[in-house]
């Protein structure tokens, strides 16, 4: 998504503001942990700071497809971020032009869950000897693992 930054830069405006849908293209996140990504609703504004840098005020909304760290099946994780950040010369376009994808993408990649699942019955897995306790069972008095030092 490039945004036209020659009204910031010729004074005419003070900052330019943002409200869209933004589409990433499936080999952007091919490699990472999410499957899928839905339209991402940034809103917000670039301007120029006290010390003429460009600057990105941003909140982004979305969601994203992650496979259940328990059942493995396939689920929506929806997510917000607020991103505020100065823009680096090199992010700059040639032609006064800005590029915030990368931006954008850099900040959604800082939300994804190391581990997320929507089970809430887990007695369903279990096997041979195991089974998969929650956070509130590990910390109860019988748990004979509290007195591992």
């Amino acid at each position: 998504m490039n945004i036209d930054l020659s009204s910031l830069y010729s004074g005419i405006d003070d900052y330019i503001e943002v409200d869209s849908f933004v589409t990433f293209p499936k080999e952007e996140y091919n490699h990472s942990d999410i499957i899928d990504l839905k339209d991402v609703w940034v809103n917000g504004t670039i301007s120029i700071n006290t010390s003429d840098e460009l600057e990105c005020n941003f909140k982004v909304k979305g969601d994203m497809i992650l496979e259940d760290s328990i059942s493995l099946e396939e689920i929506s994780y929806p997510f917000t971020c607020e991103i505020c950040e100065k823009i680096e010369e090199n992010e700059e376009n040639f032609e006064n032009r800005l590029d915030i994808l990368p931006i954008l993408w850099e900040n959604i990649v800082l939300e994804v869950p190391l581990r997320f699942t929507k089970e809430e019955d887990l007695s369903k897995f279990s096997g041979d000897g195991w089974k998969i306790i929650s956070e509130e069972e590990l910390n109860m008095k019988n748990n004979p693992f509290n007195d591992i030092d």
